[in-house]
């Protein structure tokens, strides 16, 4: 190995060459491996050390230390170059633009229904109803035949109600069959709302065939009608506004007798009439006396106890209250429709 410095100065020439061509950090990094490795040009070279004489050997390893370290220099210097070169490459295709405003964050906003729900619910909550649940696959007892409507009537056609499987259970189309559940396992007093979805075969600007219904139920002794106008007056003024009324006018219920309408005087004309409510009234929801039969079907006797029962459409409450013109709206994945509650 007495030809060791000369191959170390061609080892350092050429490296240096290497080095500087390298166009990337990649074919550097390689380039690095291939020099300085555990398999690399300069360890081979150095592993001639051990061959030369004693009094060669100190030199010629203090100057394979001084090659080590300025090619380890070279390429670092190297890399910083690449880096820097990078770096000005961005400069020239990605650039910000310190004078754009960006958008402000949206943030998220409860649904109308949600809204509606909430406030129902506390409106009833002041004056002692609790919240009661109930499934929304029912059988036909709970949904039919426990409310007076038997076999054959109408509201029991599979071209208006969704039927499950062989047809001896549906997706319930209201929450009435709540107050029979409930009754079946309680005792008066009885004061309950029982808010929740129900399903029916219609799609229109006024109806959907999923939505939202709230059943109200009052058993106690001696109930009137009277109670009911109180409690839904009550409710009108306390969701539209304590300057609104509500008309009571005949209605016929399978579940209840008597049976009643119920309209609130509308927030436009204050009840004279105008394009929006025709006549000066408009439809809230339907209500009357619990029939006894319903009161037995629930194991409750109508000899003691009477009551009333009502429900209501929170959909229609929000169109009404909001003033939407198209329920179907209400389940657009519009957000700009979101943004105006």
């Amino acid at each position: 190995m007495a030809n060791l410095p000369e191959d170390l100065e061609r080892l350092r020439l050429a490296a240096h060459s290497q080095i500087a061509a390298a166009q990337d950090p990649t074919a550097l990094e390689q380039l690095r491996v291939a020099l300085l490795g555990k398999k690399g040009t300069l360890t081979a070279t150095l592993r001639g050390l051990g061959s030369l004489p004693p009094t060669e050997r100190a030199q010629a390893g203090e100057r394979a230390n001084a090659v080590k370290k300025e090619l380890e220099e070279a390429i670092a210097a190297r890399a910083a170059a690449l880096e820097e070169a990078r770096r000005a490459g961005l400069a020239e295709q990605e650039w910000l633009d310190i004078t754009f405003i960006p958008q402000d964050e949206g943030y998220g906003h409860l649904h109308p229904i949600t809204l509606i729900m909430r406030e129902i619910r506390a409106v009833f909550s002041h004056i002692g109803y609790t919240v009661a649940v109930g499934p929304e696959v029912e059988d036909e007892w709970h949904n039919f035949e426990a409310l007076n409507i038997p076999a054959g009537h109408p509201a029991r056609d599979d071209m208006d109600s969704f039927y499950v499987g062989s047809g001896a259970l549906l997706l319930r189309t209201h929450t009435s069959p709540v107050q029979i559940r409930y009754m079946e396992q309680h005792q008066p007093p009885i004061r309950i709302i029982a808010p929740g979805r129900v399903y029916r075969r219609d799609y229109d600007a006024t109806h959907l065939p999923q939505f939202h219904q709230v059943e109200g139920l009052c058993v106690d002794s001696d109930i009137r009608l009277s109670d009911l106008k109180g409690t839904l007056e009550y409710f009108a003024r306390s969701i539209f506004g304590a300057e609104r009324r509500i008309r009571l006018t005949g209605d016929h219920f399978p579940f209840t007798e008597p049976s009643v309408g119920v309209a609130v005087s509308c927030g436009i004309c204050g009840g004279a009439g105008c394009s929006s409510c025709k006549r000066g009234w408009l439809e809230i929801l339907g209500a009357g006396m619990v029939h006894p039969q319903v009161l037995r079907n629930g194991g409750i006797d109508p000899a003691r106890y009477s009551g009333f029962a009502f429900g209501m459409g929170p959909d229609r409450i929000a169109m009404l209250k909001y003033n939407l013109p198209d329920i179907r709206s209400i389940v657009e994945p519009d957000v700009r429709f979101l943004r105006q509650f």
